[in-house]
């Protein structure tokens, strides 16, 4: 028989609140149970029977269709029945849940029970942020782990839910969430490993690029923030969880852990913070779509108010001058990385949020009226393929296809963004600037390439920066609207 902490019955609560504090008193239970287990397996004891430990649910059961009125496209569930998920990490997500939990209640008026599941924790899951005990464990003690400890089982981490997929068996519940928690846990130590970033770090709106130029840029305006004693961001964090504090700010505690890592992640990550975690995270993803997916597949788990590609593209029309901006508002998707979830007939739409926030904010920073804007600026569909050298193909066959599609523009990455936005329900958008015209004769090279880097990275980012100000004073319940949700949708955003 497994060695099991106390498994606690089921409660019921009315007050939201006390549904989370009964969710964080459960998992730190379990978490406590699993961590002194496997400090001892560590020090050489070896239990006598497997060691189990479960994530904590949410449940919500109503017998009936109505329900109070909201303008919101989320907080709700579609009709009668037994609705759960399982949670995690309600330390990091404390926020996020206590306002998913309040609008439930407010929606349905039924009590929230909150438990523990079925679903056992993965022990690489129950490690503190900076333990490493299993490192210790010699080849034939970390073999045996698999007898004692449960470990991570991909079959509970598909994403059938946010594809539309999943199907609810005979007496199951119905998600209310997009992300079990196992699914959750794998991504959390996912982006550890890609960003070298701790997720608690990252802010909810989040900019991808796929240039180092425009990371160095925002180093230098984020460093420049933390001068500023009276700037909105308390903080700016660099890989390896380097902290700088806003001037005035004290240091915490947490700060002595961070030191610079002795070579840059896959996919590093930058965060100017602010104290309600609504300000900006930068990643750069590098160049393709793999890359772009994997790193989307994760940060969608954080559920962000909105993500938006800043990058450099092949300009298709003659009419266009390197420099030029491309504000997308339709995707041809020659990625593939997506095929197998999000079939390539559905349609990948523009967000009128996004566009209006981003052309607002081009035409603020350019200091350009309205007629003069489109000298620059060309709105048009962004074709995006896996193929960096495409135009060496033969017989013309990708010119054809973009020419058909009246694509405008270029990249191997945009595509993918905006297409697991559009799947796991994260408003998107994207803004280019034109960097070559490869099928006019205008390729890059390496002086010329700098020039226009030096000339234009500083704006093209400043823009997304402003676009994000744009996003969050216009309120970001306007951003989560029923264009990116499904028939029977989970009630969780």
């Amino acid at each position: 028989m497994a060695q099991l902490p106390d498994l606690p019955s089921p409660t019921l609560h009315s007050d939201p609140a006390e549904a989370l504090a009964q969710v964080q008193h459960l998992y730190q239970q379990q978490i406590e149970h699993l961590r002194g287990a496997m400090q001892r397996f560590v020090a050489g004891e070896t239990p006598a029977s497997p060691v189990r430990a479960f994530y904590p649910y949410v449940r919500l059961q109503t017998a009936t269709v109505a329900r109070a009125p909201t303008q919101l496209a989320y907080g709700f569930v579609e009709g009668p029945g037994r609705y759960e998920t399982t949670l995690t990490r309600p330390d990091l997500f404390a926020r996020y849940y206590l306002e998913q939990l309040r609008l439930l209640r407010a929606s349905h008026g039924v009590e929230l029970e909150v438990g523990l599941s079925e679903q056992p924790i993965p022990i690489h899951f129950s490690f503190a942020e900076h333990d490493h005990i299993e490192g210790s464990l010699s080849a034939e003690r970390r073999l045996l782990m698999r007898d004692v400890f449960d470990l991570p089982d991909l079959s509970a981490m598909d994403d059938g839910i946010a594809n539309g997929s999943h199907v609810v068996r005979p007496g199951e519940a119905m998600p209310l969430s997009l992300f079990t928690a196992p699914r959750v846990d794998y991504s959390l130590h996912r982006l550890r490993h890609y960003t070298g970033t701790q997720p608690e770090w990252f802010q909810n709106f989040v900019l991808f690029t796929n240039y180092q130029f425009y990371i160095d840029e925002f180093v230098r305006l984020g460093r420049a923030e933390m001068e500023n004693p009276d700037s909105e961001y308390i903080a700016f964090i660099e890989p390896g969880n380097v902290v700088t504090r806003r001037a005035g700010l004290a240091p915490e505690a947490v700060d002595e852990l961070g030191s610079p890592p002795p070579r840059l992640p896959q996919m590093p990550a930058y965060h100017l913070v602010r104290a309600d975690q609504s300000g900006i995270s930068m990643v750069n993803i590098g160049v393709g779509p793999a890359n772009a997916k994997t790193i989307t597949d994760h940060i969608a788990v954080l559920r962000p108010h909105a993500w938006m590609m800043l990058g450099h593209c092949a300009g298709l029309r003659n009419s266009q001058q390197l420099g030029d901006y491309v504000l997308a508002h339709a995707y041809v998707r020659e990625d593939h990385v997506l095929d197998e979830e999000l079939p390539l007939w559905v349609p990948i739409p523009a967000l009128a949020e996004i566009q209006v926030a981003l052309q607002q904010a081009v035409a603020e920073v350019t200091q350009m009226p309205g007629d003069q804007l489109k000298r620059i600026m060309r709105t048009g569909t962004v074709a995006s393929t896996d193929n960096r050298n495409w135009e060496l193909l033969p017989d013309n066959l990708p010119q054809r296809r973009f020419s058909q599609s009246r694509a405008v523009a270029l990249d191997m990455e945009s595509a993918t963004i905006a297409a697991n936005g559009f799947r796991f329900r994260v408003p998107y958008g994207t803004l280019l600037c034109v960097s070559d015209k490869p099928l006019h004769g205008e390729i890059k090279l390496p002086g010329m390439a700098n020039h226009f880097y030096r000339e234009r990275v500083d704006q093209h980012l400043r823009i997304g920066m402003r676009a994000i100000d744009i996003l969050r004073a216009g309120g970001t319940h306007r951003l989560h609207s029923r264009k990116l949700r499904s028939f029977a949708e989970v009630a969780f955003q």
